[in-house]
């Protein structure tokens, strides 16, 4: 299973934000929440916490976090021990201890972005970091036009049409493509296979 364990930024300069981050989550969450063992809750302070069976959740969910640009995520991947417990703050299991070995590693200032992945596969997780790290420092160079070409891209609910998204931007076809060229958004959608596939080796066997 995988552990986020998601760390405030500058909690004390910026203020507590962990309930709207819930928020951003669970909205997040919703078209996956079969794949959600135990939902996400504050922990300890400004730090939340969630347990997930699904490789493809914990990548979204990571990159939510990043890209608020206000967030330390760690990835925990690996064994949980049985029965969960009800609530993610009492679970127990590798995956957990995982998780909080990555997220302080994440909070490292020598990192541009602030992400970890620890497993019980080493070798993998740390192959699952360099690709999430990667997505992520493309990511943060997006401008607030590339984010609305794939935020309008994305929220479409049948095949997109670009001329169907220019027209909801005001802009036109052309100025479309070129944006989400330059965001490299569809190298993000073909990476981040691979990032969850390196995530599943990383639970290790009999995970």
């Amino acid at each position: 299973m995988f552990v986020l364990t998601i760390d405030q930024e500058s909690s004390r300069t910026a203020g507590d934000r962990v309930d709207g981050f819930l928020e951003l989550l669970s909205d997040t969450v919703a078209a996956h929440v079969d794949a959600l063992v135990r939902p996400f809750e504050r922990t300890v302070g400004d730090e939340v916490q969630g347990l997930m069976s699904s490789a493809d959740l914990a990548v979204e969910l990571a990159l939510v976090a990043l890209r608020t640009g206000e967030w330390q995520v760690g990835i925990g991947a690996g064994r949980v021990d049985e029965p969960v417990a009800a609530s993610t703050r009492a679970a127990t299991g590798e995956a957990f201890l995982h998780a909080r070995e990555a997220v302080e590693r994440a909070r490292s200032r020598s990192r541009s972005v602030p992400l970890a992945v620890s497993g019980s596969d080493p070798a993998a997780a740390r192959d699952a970091e360099s690709v999430l790290r990667l997505i992520g420092a493309v990511a943060e160079r997006r401008t607030s036009a590339g984010w609305a070409a794939i935020d309008a891209l994305r929220a479409s609910t049948e095949s997109p049409r670009q001329e169907d998204i220019a027209a909801g931007l005001g802009i036109t076809q052309q100025a479309v493509s070129q944006r989400l060229k330059t965001t490299l958004w569809a190298e993000e959608i073909a990476a981040r296979p691979l990032a969850a596939a390196l995530l599943i080796r990383a639970e290790g066997a009999g995970s």
